[in-house]
């Protein structure tokens, strides 16, 4: 017998089996190249959220130690004990010019913060809005001038009452009116305090805008 040789039996792809192939390819890069996308936008958005939130609680906080510092000065008031026939020994807040603009200044801080918290919620909100939050860091700005101008000008005011001046021969009453100095003392830590606060929200709004 012979020996049966080997045959070969070849598939030629058409033309047609070729198209039909070849966009299986192309549209896979795409697809992967949306989701990366897409995924990242998602972290950038969350993250920003984040310090969105961060900063309506510091606002939150900077609220409340400006209203405690505004209601402790407008409530600084002492009268000692002892008059005599034509003196009565009274001091309050309204005494000095400094401290009226204290209350004056914080009551505005207050009322500032107050009107920048639907601001604040819109940046939680939508994240990525630049104008609430461009507008937030240059009103903010503004008023913590206010409150520093007005803290550093009563903590003077303070120093005084508190150590007085030899040169000028003013007297230190804070040993007359304790309870005076104890509360305008504590109302110009609590401002400090605020402009603190007030300091960090622009700082972390201003890294959350440069991530723009």
């Amino acid at each position: 017998m012979e020996k049966s040789e080997s045959t070969k039996i070849e598939v030629v792809e058409t033309n047609k089996e070729k198209k039909g192939k070849a966009p299986l390819l192309g549209t896979a890069a795409p697809v992967i190249v949306a989701a990366v996308g897409h995924d990242g936008h998602a972290k950038g958005g969350g993250a920003k959220r984040g310090i969105a939130i961060f900063d309506l609680i510091l606002r939150i906080a900077a609220f409340a130690s400006a209203l405690g510092a505004t209601v402790a000065m407008a409530t600084t008031e002492e009268t000692l004990p002892f008059f005599t026939q034509f003196f009565q020994f009274e001091a309050s807040y309204d005494d000095l010019p400094a401290f009226t603009f204290f209350v004056v200044g914080m009551g505005i801080v207050v009322a500032y913060l107050v009107l920048s918290v639907p601001f604040s919620i819109v940046c939680i909100v939508r994240p990525h809005a630049v104008v609430p939050r461009l507008l937030l860091i240059i009103f903010d700005t503004v008023i913590i001038a206010l409150a520093t101008s007005a803290a550093g000008s009563s903590a003077a005011i303070v120093y005084l009452a508190h150590n007085g001046n030899q040169d000028a021969n003013w007297l230190a009453i804070c040993q007359q009116f304790g309870d005076f100095c104890q509360r305008a003392s504590g109302a110009v830590v609590a401002s400090f305090v605020t402009v603190v606060l007030l300091i960090l929200m622009v700082v972390i709004s201003a890294s959350a805008l440069r991530r723009h």
